[in-house]
């Protein structure tokens, strides 16, 4: 019977801290840019924020910032099309 509690209170401890997890979660940005590798990373693609296909190395942007990158000439991601949300085509 004690190890059914511990059991139980263990699970309810990781529920606990899952959802605390949840809650400290920063929100999703809502354009992204994705770097090259090596020393001085550059811009190689501008993404929608949470897209899939964006690499590990990227970093939050504002709209500003994209809508700049892309008419410097770095590619949209064709997946979600940046480009389109932006209304650049």
């Amino acid at each position: 019977m004690e190890r059914i509690d511990e059991a139980i209170a263990a699970a309810e401890q990781r529920g606990r801290e899952r959802q605390q997890g949840e809650e400290r979660r920063p929100p999703t940005p809502d354009w992204i840019i994705e770097l090259s590798i090596g020393v001085g990373a550059r811009p190689i693609e501008v993404h929608v924020g949470g897209c899939y296909a964006a690499g590990k190395r990227h970093r939050a942007i504002t709209r500003e910032q994209a809508l700049a990158a892309l008419a410097d000439g770095i590619r949209a991601c064709i997946h979600r099309r940046p480009d389109t949300e932006l209304g650049v085509l």
